[in-house]
C-alpha cells in the first residue's frame, strides 16, 4: 500500500487503455476508407476470400501493437492523469463506434 503523499505507478494501464481505443479508432478509420477507395481496399486485401476486412483488421491490430508499446515505454513506471486517459480513450471510442454506422461513412465520403 503506498503512503498519500506516494501515488501509485498507473502509467502502464493508462497506455494499454490509451492504446486499445486508438486500435479501435482505427479500425474504424481503415474500414471506411477501405470502402471509400477502391485504390486502398485492394492494398489491404491480404486474404482474397475476406476481401479489404482482413487488410483493414490486421493493420488496425498493428496500430494497437505500436501504440502501446511507445506509450508503455513512455508511461511505465510514472503516474498519469487517469481523468485525461479516460477522456481520450471515451474519445477515440466514441469516434471508432460511429464509423460503424454506415450512414456516418457514406457522410464522410460524400456518397
Amino acid at each position: 500500500m503506498k503512503a498519500a503523499g506516494n501515488p501509485v505507478a498507473n502509467g502502464a494501464a493508462g497506455a494499454a487503455i490509451v492504446a486499445a481505443s486508438l486500435g479501435c479508432f482505427a479500425l474504424g478509420v481503415l474500414a471506411v476508407a477501405g470502402d471509400g477507395w477502391k485504390a486502398l481496399a485492394t492494398m489491404l486485401t491480404f486474404y482474397r476470400p475476406t476481401g479489404p476486412l482482413s487488410g483493414v483488421s490486421t493493420v488496425a491490430i498493428v496500430v494497437w501493437l505500436v501504440a502501446w508499446s511507445v506509450a508503455h515505454r513512455a508511461w511505465r513506471g510514472k503516474t498519469v492523469a487517469w481523468g485525461k486517459v479516460s477522456v481520450v480513450a471515451f474519445m477515440f471510442l466514441g469516434l471508432a463506434l460511429l464509423l460503424t454506422f454506415p450512414p456516418v461513412g457514406d457522410l464522410l465520403l460524400g456518397k
